[in-house]
């Protein structure tokens, strides 16, 4: 019997193995992708072409003489290829702005796509990435999202703030120098320029004025980006293109649209090989977003200007065919036929010359990008038709619609020098604390704005007040008056009933009275976690406003703030609870309990400051 058992695990062993055997053949015998030049195969002195386009709608083919591979650049277990260039095209623009992407064929079948460029350089020498790392990058997951984030915590100073910087994502990988950075002085200024990097892409703005992208210019460039000001054509809001063998074939010239409509802002590189309906471009990363989700339209290129700096390509957006939904360290993945979930913005200016100007058009949805398209696009708006240099007074009204919540409403003035400045970062404020929130169902359906600006400046300032009497009973009314001057120096009184609370405890009160930014700093309620988008959205519209007075009661003795809750006379055991031997933290104390707060209906003027008075509460 174990004679026959020793028998029958032998022969299983041998079948195994055999199968094993089999299987290791049958892998080694599959072929390689037939239209891929593996990139083991490559030899200095290979000739090869590439196709981009110069002008028109149709590539053209130039030649290109591999001269080696760069190992590890620019990543580990990556390679670039670096190739010489040549043909009547490329020896007048040399590596060219709009270029990234273009596909590099040895013997007919696909290299990789032209990506990276060497700044003054005397020739047209570049770099190249190779196609199968482009396609391995993407095969997995290509359009999975990230997973829900944790929410973090908000402050309620940062909720207020008008001084909105952008974000953007560094290419600390893709952009490495190959040598170290030089600065002012350094001994390495002689190296400047021997250096590889991606090749810029050219981001067109239409209806942005050179003054409103100077903001941003700096943020721009340091991602790789050519920002180009009324240099293209505007891309409009267009439904889905229809698809044919032709649509974004290799070397076509291809636009990510960040913004279309009434403004427009694209991208432009070239395509590097389509398979069926998916799309791969650039060769480098766009912005490095990772997962995207943006317009992917056909371009038409107007010309190449040869630029002794930065040679660059003139693209005019067609119509949307499909969408941009990967962004990583060797370019761009989309896919056509899928429509962009993007959001739109209305926009209607009341002009200081008593004319009303709409404005419609989308941005894509990006917790990065959104925020700065909305703060470029609103700035824009007010200092393309009001002006940008000197006092202005710019009020704003509107919604931000989320899908499953309430809007977050708007209501914020400013009047001041940079009064457009702070009235666009005020708009991108919220929007950016929505995006970045850490809660994974954030859907922005929609901005809507009633903007209104006049040329003169309405700010005035608090200077003291006075009461109408020294005590009052509970229940009782008493007047406030807040003596208010004007930047001109006039000044005018605005007289504030308040009455007691009729559970206030005799002694003594103390009343602010001040503005609403005034009133945040003083609270004991700083920042907060918010324990889901409802949460976050009520906290917004919370936000006291800078624009106009409050009134607020205080009783001199301890309170607490646990969360975003001010909580006023807690009963001793309560606080001997929180501030016992065994637990720390969870809350905020305050000398002072709030008893009553009231928002004063905004006056003609801007008012800021504060002041302090004191009340006493009789039987």
């Amino acid at each position: 019997m174990k004679k026959h058992l020793l028998t029958i695990i032998a022969l299983l062993l041998v079948f195994t193995t055999q199968s094993a055997v089999a299987q290791q053949k049958t892998l080694a015998a599959k072929p390689a992708n037939p239209r891929i030049f593996p990139l083991d195969e490559l030899r200095p002195g290979m000739k090869g072409v590439a196709r981009t386009v110069f002008s028109g709608t149709e590539p053209q083919e130039f030649d290109v003489e591999i001269l080696g591979v760069l190992p590890g650049y620019p990543a580990p277990r990556q390679s670039a290829i670096i190739a010489r260039l040549s043909g009547p095209q490329v020896e007048k623009t040399s590596v060219f702005a709009g270029m990234s992407g273009s596909p590099v064929y040895i013997d007919g079948r696909l290299a990789g796509a032209i990506a990276f460029s060497f700044p003054f350089a005397k020739e047209p020498i570049c770099g190249i990435t190779p196609i199968q790392e482009m396609i391995d990058i993407f095969a997995d997951g290509s359009g999975s999202k990230a997973g829900p984030r944790e929410p973090r915590s908000i402050s309620f100073t940062q909720l207020a703030s008008t001084d909105w910087k952008p974000n953007l994502p560094k290419q600390a990988i893709a952009g490495a120098p190959m040598i170290a950075s030089v600065s002012g002085g350094s001994p390495l200024v002689a190296l400047m320029g021997q250096q590889i990097q991606p090749i810029a892409t050219p981001v067109v703005f239409g209806g942005i004025s050179q003054q409103a992208l100077n903001l941003f210019a700096s943020d721009l460039v340091s991602n790789g980006l050519l920002p180009l000001s009324g240099a293209g054509g505007a891309a409009a809001i267009t439904p889905m293109g229809p698809v044919t063998e032709k649509t974004l074939a290799p070397g076509t010239s291809v636009s990510v649209q960040l913004v279309r409509g009434d403004y427009s802002i694209a991208a432009s590189g070239t395509v590097t090989m389509r398979d069926g309906d998916q799309i791969y471009a650039f060769g480098h990363p766009f912005l490095s977003l990772g997962t995207a989700d943006m317009p992917m339209a056909e371009s038409s290129v107007v010309t190449v200007i040869a630029n002794t700096n930065n040679s660059f390509k003139l693209a005019v957006p067609g119509q949307m065919v499909g969408a941009v939904s990967q962004d990583r360290a060797t370019g761009v993945f989309g896919k056509l036929r899928q429509s962009p979930r993007m959001i739109p913005v209305k926009i209607k200016l009341h002009t200081s010359r008593a004319r009303i100007e709409e404005f419609s058009y989308e941005v894509a949805n990006d917790p990065f990008l959104t925020p700065l398209l909305v703060n470029l696009t609103i700035y824009n708006t007010i200092t393309a038709s009001e002006r940008s240099l000197g006092e202005s007074t710019i009020s704003i009204r509107g919604t931000v619609g989320i899908k499953g919540q309430a809007p977050v409403e708007l209501e914020r003035r400013f009047s001041a020098a940079n009064a457009p400045v702070m009235a666009a970062g005020s708009i991108a404020v919220p929007v950016a604390a929505l995006l970045t929130s850490g809660f994974d169902n954030v859907q922005i359906d929609g901005i809507s704005l009633d903007i209104v600006s006049s040329d003169t400046k309405y700010a005035a300032t608090l200077e003291r007040i006075s009461l109408d009497r020294n005590e009052a009973r509970r229940g009782e009314n008493i007047e406030i008056q807040a003596y208010v001057r004007t930047d001109s120096g006039k000044q005018f009184v605005q007289r504030i009933p308040v009455q007691i609370p009729a559970d206030a405890p005799p002694g003594q009160l103390v009343i602010f009275v001040g503005d609403g930014g005034a009133l945040q700093e003083s609270s004991g309620a700083k920042a907060f976690v918010p324990q889901d988008l409802g949460q976050l959205v009520t906290q917004i519209n919370k936000i006291r406003k800078d624009d106009r007075l409050y009134v607020k009661l205080f009783r001199i003795t301890p309170g607490v703030v646990i969360g975003t809750s001010e909580l006023p006379n807690l009963p001793p055991s309560v606080v001997a609870t929180l501030n016992n031997d065994r637990s720390s933290g969870g809350y905020t104390a305050m000398p002072l309990s709030p008893l009553f707060e009231k928002e004063l209906a905004p006056a003609d003027f801007v008012i800021n400051g504060q002041q302090v008075i004191a009340i006493e509460v009789i039987r």
